[in-house]
């Protein structure tokens, strides 16, 4: 089977569709022909009233459900993924560069999203360097990935860090080490960070995160990178946004062991990366971000060694975040025709099973992931049909699969291909 999850695609209606969302607004002619091949349903990847972050979000669509106190956080994921030195009792956080105004308030939290690589590395490089914490022999590691990304490792060799604090990004809240979005207005600014226990190692650890902050926003402000960005009209890396800390590694099943498929994925954001490496599947490599057809032709070439990959695309979801319903409409009509046309032609429909669904819903007028179920289909010439003919919100909610939590996707669409298909294949 092919297991595609485009990020954040699923939408709620919006004015500038004629109160459609970006998947019923779009014209896809393979998404359809798809659809039609086989049945749909509805998916709440985490649990209804927690708008998730991609990273527990993909962890479930995968078949992982965590309690809050066993999940490690995104932090130790990302760190993981772009390959950063990482043990138990370190401390890990998702960053993001953010823009501040004169009065410190957050006026863009992904400082225009497009970051030249060499302005993010110096900053950073002169964050590690600059920074001084209370606590002798800290060292920090400030890692930039892509866009206004960041993953940030503090060790304190003396110390075992805490993961129970809480983020100075205000966006999100921190529950037991998941990253949960919250309804949040133009008025933000960079929170102070506390311990969620009473405890000395928390008390230590968001004094340490705490530090971090007001030196690091000094230093920016300093920062000669700034001051030429400022002259070009570039928005300015004021401040680093941290969120979901992490203080162990993940301790869990590899995914071969709990689905009995042998696994691979084609995955390109760092949180993805180390979700892969957490699970131990096989990464192949596809080109960047937007090699659509690329990524097809791996998929379809890895059935011969694989019996499933795991895709995972992102373009959706930003034009969500930015809250642009035309862009995201046009770029799932882009994913159809690069992708998923280049995938139908390179497979044999008899043999294998597609899988599409979502981590989330990304829904324009929120500009943020929500809650809403998101489209699962489940597509092969031996799946029934169930009348439904096109992979969006409204026709999932009469699609025969009815409604899934994420961590059933897995298990209930085997249990599906097996059901149906002839002893032959």
């Amino acid at each position: 089977m092919i297991y595609v999850l485009l990020d954040g695609v699923g939408d709620l209606p919006h004015p500038d569709l004629d109160g459609k969302t970006p998947l019923e607004a779009a014209n896809t002619p393979t998404l359809d022909k798809i659809a039609s091949n086989g049945t749909i349903g509805e998916v709440i990847s985490v649990g209804k009233g927690i708008a998730p972050e991609s990273d527990i979000a993909v962890f479930n669509m995968l078949g992982y459900k965590f309690d809050h106190a066993d999940y490690a956080g995104r932090g130790v994921i990302e760190a993981i993924g772009v390959g950063i030195d990482f043990k138990d009792g370190d401390l890990a956080l998702r960053g993001n560069y953010s823009t501040l105004d004169e009065n410190e308030i957050i006026t863009d939290r992904r400082a225009g999203r497009h970051i030249e690589k060499e302005d993010a590395d110096g900053i950073a490089k002169e964050l590690e360097e600059k920074i001084q914490f209370s606590i002798p022999d800290t060292k920090i590691v400030v890692a930039p990935t892509i866009g206004h990304r960041v993953t940030v490792r503090i060790r304190a060799p003396s110390k075992k860090l805490s993961s129970r604090i809480t983020n100075t990004d205000p966006a999100y809240s921190n529950i037991g080490g998941m990253g949960v979005a919250k309804a949040v207005g133009d008025f933000l600014k960079v929170e102070k960070c506390l311990p969620l226990e009473d405890i000395e190692d928390a008390k230590i650890t968001s004094n340490l995160v705490n530090e971090f902050s007001e030196q690091s926003i000094k230093i920016m402000k300093d920062s000669g990178i700034n001051k030429k960005r400022k002259e070009q009209n570039k928005k300015e890396l004021s401040c680093i946004l941290l969120r979901d800390a992490g203080n162990k590694y993940p301790d869990v099943p590899p995914i071969n062991e709990k689905h009995e498929m042998k696994f691979s994925c084609i995955v390109d954001m760092p949180v993805e990366l180390g979700i892969s490496e957490v699970l131990k599947m096989k990464a192949f490599e596809a080109g960047g971000l937007t090699d659509y057809e690329e990524k097809a032709k791996v998929a379809a070439k890895s059935m011969e060694t694989h019996n499933a990959i795991y895709v995972h695309l992102k373009g959706p979801d930003e034009f969500g975040h930015d809250g642009d319903a035309i862009g995201k409409m046009k770029n799932i009509e882009e994913i159809d025709q690069r992708f998923f046309k280049t995938l139908v032609e390179n497979i044999d429909s008899s043999n294998v099973a597609i899988i599409i669904s979502a981590d989330h819903s990304t829904p324009c007028i929120n500009k943020g992931h929500s809650d809403d179920p998101v489209p699962v289909v489940v597509s092969a010439d031996f799946i029934k049909n169930d009348g439904t003919t096109r992979m969006t919100e409204e026709q999932a909610k009469k699609g025969s699969i009815g409604l899934l939590q994420g961590a059933e996707v897995v298990t209930k669409s085997l249990e599906l291909i097996r059901s149906q298909i002839k002893p032959n294949h």
